[in-house]
């Protein structure tokens, strides 16, 4: 039977703090997540945990690995811990996808704040909305803008992702650098990217400047200590050891399976009035000054009509009917509402990205107080006009004729691999989007497409949502924001009935497509970054198939060849095992940047032999910083080739696996004995019926424990099963119940006679009686920590030792009542208890030690660099005066002797005042560091609590 006390002891041990660094500090956080186990994630974990004192930790594993999955496992731990004031800070475009990795894999709630969403809450009632019961998701620019509502919060933990965004954070012209940095200045950090070092090594120096300003002096030491001639580079690499930890795919490649990419180019001819459109427009944007493209905002406006007139006629048609209503409404004096590239973005659903980095880049717009030429912009009407109905003129585009053939040859090739028929086709327009559904229900693809955009508002749209609302199995799922829910509508639909999804860039936020092995890029952006976010919505980690990747090829267009040539020879975005490495997109810095590039190349550039020059050029600049210098520097100080990795990651997933099993079996077993009138339990399959919940915020229906198998877990959602784990809130009432049970002292006959497996240190005690107490230590250091002491004796008066009390309670026992120890029974028990707490002290203690002499260690090594630059710099002025001495003795001519002099003086004065500076600047690095130091002392200062939990009379028969 498992009693009253059985449950108290597993709830307390189920969400017991363990110390840093011990082998069962991440057990709730892995039981909770719903991800395959992989060793080097759980290991990555650990590390950025170890130390209590760090202020941060840069994961920095390859591309590939789920650096994602790692720093959602430490923000589940500090969930679990009830430290709950968690922040992510990423690149606008992959908010969702944090929000629904959290949600998706760890049960952790969050939010996507932005500047709509805050005035919302605002607006609402909620005066400061980074204030949350959930973990808040911000873009870097948006984080930025709120440095001062983020400084005022004493966060957890700040997750900070593409973190080499941040690598010149230390120059005060980095003005989003600075701004984060100040912001979250003094809490601790969890930095990821997979290229910490690209160009130069004050890369690394930024990044750790920005995790702590104390851990490497000053940008002047460093460069003086480590990147001029004899650098000391093993040196540096042990110093980032501590809290830099990078792992490379071929140390995985045994436990991570990864597909191919599989590029498929689908060339097209346009028709002769396709052509002209397309030669139309062209003259139109190569004017400089026009109307109808207003001075504000110009180039933002001409790359985006560009981008929809390589998307279909239909999106540039509906456009150029815009551009003529605005001039027809400037003819009649009406002066336009909102600048023109807004207009035509929100019309076509655009990337907001865009209009974020573009925003400052045009001069104002100051047309309308300009006389205005009447003849030159009839004109102008006219112009459009004509093209309007040319475009009109076009029924259908030779590109979507070509798409038919694609859309063929890939569910072929996805028949032949066993992979669901499914296709994702990206256009950057929301018309053309429209237009591609309508045309592929008229040619057999009828009631087996769903669109997905921005904000999903169309009726077709509405009806999935209504019925996904209706059926049972999306219970779990439904939040209660329409936004989310419909989103996850559609992608069901996708999954379960549609073989084509036609998504604008709003699905290449934050979606996980894996169950989908093909990918269509209708436009291909010039960016990419977001090309590589889009192929990333299937091929992830997690995909079982290889992924076809379809891209259309205008063999008309010369600067459309060069692009395509330009994304798949040099990028690699297309084909093998990982597309473009993050080494490659981390030296565009901006794909928008990058973007603007191309732009000028179509505006400028009239001849073939002109644009094939410009791309030469281009890609020449690019070769350049692909050919990472670095590279070589960066396998030394970052890329760990011991032997041992190998067998360490097989260990650590041994360990994890053990200790989860444990886990899973303790916490089934308290779920049982608490829900037992409540339930009924299948114990086979380690689910139950829920019949009477015990609260009426729970639901009635079928829980399923969750496992450590990601796709069988998101089967048994799909089926509409609850997945039971610890933070679920069915699981949190089960461990409060139990944790409040009432305990008096009682005698507990343990049976080991008929448990169902042997335990051979309880065999050991069959036919001994005697008592024990369990006592709860909370020790309050760096951090707060629990243990779990037992404490016990026999009749005859031998200890009996704490595995053995813990191993008592692996088998069920009788309940009896019973009268209290005698006085000498609890003296002896108090006694042993002392004991326990007394050594359990004293190692936690020790550990703690530790952890003060490494930092301390730090600080002593942050002081020497600080005064390091300076006595370098002494000694340099001491070289130079002995070289001038040298050169005075060989002078022939007064003049000559005193120009020496003079500069001799001049040295001599600068050595002096060197002289001073070191001594200065030692009197306050002592200062700064004897500081630092005295507050790291404080924190050491332990203070501790004891609760008794129960004492028992034990008997094992």
């Amino acid at each position: 039977m498992f009693t009253p006390y059985h449950s108290k002891y597993a709830a307390h041990d189920l969400t017991k703090l363990a110390p840093p660094g011990s082998n069962d500090q991440l057990s709730m956080s892995l039981f909770d997540a719903s991800v395959d186990l992989n060793p080097h994630q759980i290991e990555a974990a650990m590390f950025a945990l170890q130390s209590p004192l760090a202020e941060g930790a840069i994961l920095a594993d390859e591309v590939g690995l789920g650096k994602t999955i790692e720093a959602g496992i430490v923000l589940c731990q500090k969930w679990a811990e009830r430290k709950r004031k968690l922040i992510i800070i990423c690149p606008a475009a992959i908010r969702q996808q944090w929000a629904a990795e959290l949600a998706n894999k760890f049960n952790l709630p969050a939010v996507i704040v932005d500047a709509r969403t805050y005035r919302q809450m605002r607006a609402d009632g909620t005066p400061f909305p980074l204030s949350q019961k959930r973990i808040v998701v911000l873009s870097y620019h948006y984080a930025a803008k709120l440095q001062d509502e983020l400084r005022q919060i004493d966060w957890d933990l700040v997750v900070i992702d593409e973190a080499h965004k941040l690598r010149n954070a230390y120059r005060p012209s980095n003005r989003i650098g600075q701004a984060l940095q100040w912001a979250v200045e003094g809490r601790r950090k969890l930095l990821l990217t997979a290229t910490p070092l690209q160009n130069s090594l004050m890369e690394i120096f930024g990044l750790t400047n920005f995790i702590d300003p104390n851990i490497f002096g000053d940008a002047n030491s460093f460069r003086s200590k480590y990147l001029n001639a004899g650098g000391d580079l093993p040196e540096l690499r042990a110093r980032l050891a501590d809290f830099c930890k990078r792992t490379l795919r071929k140390q995985v490649l045994e436990y991570v399976r990864y597909t191919q990419r599989r590029a498929i180019t689908q060339p097209f001819s346009p028709a002769e009035n396709e052509q002209a459109l397309y030669d139309g427009i062209t003259r139109l944007l190569e004017r400089e000054d026009t109307y109808a493209i207003p001075s504000q905002q110009r180039h933002l406006t001409v790359l985006i009509l560009r981008k929809l007139l390589a998307s279909s006629s239909q999106a540039i048609a509906g456009t150029l009917e815009t551009l003529r209503a605005r001039l027809v409404a400037l003819q009649k004096g009406e002066p336009a509402k909102d600048a023109l590239a807004e207009v035509i973005s929100f019309e076509n659903e655009i990337e907001e990205e865009l209009l974020d980095e573009w925003a400052d880049e045009d001069a104002p717009d100051g047309s309308e107080s300009e006389q205005i030429d009447f003849a030159k912009l009839r004109r102008e009407i006219d112009d459009i006009s004509n093209l309007i109905q040319l475009a009109h003129s076009i029924e259908t585009d030779t590109k979507s004729k070509a798409l038919l053939k694609a859309l063929e040859i890939g569910f072929t090739e996805q028949e032949r691999m066993g992979a669901l028929r499914k296709a994702l086709i990206f256009t950057e327009s929301r018309r053309t989007q429209d237009y591609l559904r309508d045309f592929l229900e008229r040619n057999g693809y009828q009631k087996q497409v769903v669109t997905f955009s921005g904000t999903n508002s169309d009726r077709r749209a509405q009806d999935i949502y209504e019925r996904w609302l209706a059926a049972p199995k999306s219970a779990e799922q439904i939040t209660g924001s329409r936004a989310i829910d419909i989103r996850a509508a559609l992608i069901d639909e996708f999954r379960d009935h549609a073989s084509i999804m036609i998504a604008t860039e709003a699905a290449a936020e934050g979606v996980n497509l894996q169950f989908c092995s093909q990918v269509i890029n209708y436009d291909l952006p010039w960016n990419p970054q977001r090309i590589e976010q889009r192929i990333g919505r299937c091929h992830r980690y997690g995909q079982t198939h290889d992924v076809i990747v379809v891209n259309f090829l205008n063999e008309r267009n010369d600067a459309d060849k060069r692009v395509h040539a330009l994304l798949t020879e040099k990028f690699n975005l297309f084909d093998g095992v990982f597309g473009a490495s993050d080494e490659v997109l981390g030296t565009i810095e901006s794909g928008v940047d990058f973007e603007k590039r191309i732009l000028a190349i179509y505006q400028d550039c009239r001849t073939p032999e002109a644009i094939a020059a410009a791309f030469d050029e281009l890609q020449t600049q690019l070769e350049e910083q692909i050919r990472s210098r670095m590279e070589d520097t960066r396998r030394a100080l970052l890329e760990n080739f011991d032997e041992d990795v190998h067998a360490r990651l097989k260990l650590r997933l041994s360990d994890a696996r053990e200790q989860l099993d444990r886990v899973g079996r303790r916490f089934w077993d308290l779920t049982t004995a608490i829900l037992a009138e409540r339930a009924k339990f299948d114990e086979p399959n380690q689910a139950f019926d829920l019949i009477s919940p015990p609260t009426r915020d729970l639901r009635h229906g079928r829980y399923h424990l969750i496992s450590r198998n990601s796709a069988a877990d998101q089967a048994r959602n799909e089926h509409g099963y609850f997945l039971y784990r610890l933070s679920h809130p069915l699981g949190e009432h089960v461990i409060a119940t139990a944790k409040a049970a009432d305990t008096p002292e009682a005698e507990l006959r343990f049976d080991v006679t008929n448990h169902p497996t042997r335990v051979a240190i309880v065999e050991a005690l069959k036919g001994r009686r005697g008592w024990l107490t369990l006592r709860k230590l909370m020790v309050t250091t760096f951090e707060t920590e629990e243990y779990l002491l037992f404490s016990g004796i026999d009749d005859n008066g031998r200890s009996i030792d704490h595995e053995a009390c813990t191993k008592l309670f692996s088998v069920g026992a009788d309940l009896h009542h019973l009268d209290p120890p005698a006085s000498t029974i609890a003296d002896r028990l108090q006694a042993e208890a002392d004991q326990h707490i007394e050594a359990t002290l004293n190692r936690s203690l020790d550990a703690n030690n530790k952890h003060f002499a490494a930092a301390r260690e730090r600080l002593e090594r942050w002081a020497e660099d600080k005064i390091y630059a300076a006595e370098k710099a002494l000694k340099d002025s001491k070289e130079q005066i002995k070289a001038v001495r040298r050169e005075a003795r060989a002078v022939t001519t007064l003049e000559e002797e005193a120009a020496i002099q003079a500069k001799l003086e001049e040295l001599e004065r600068r050595q002096r005042k060197q002289r001073q500076e070191i001594f200065n600047q030692e009197d306050e690095v002592a200062d700064k560091r004897d500081e630092l130091i005295a507050n790291l002392q404080k924190r050491l200062s332990r203070g501790h609590k004891v609760e008794t939990l129960f004492t028992i009379r034990w008997a094992v028969v």
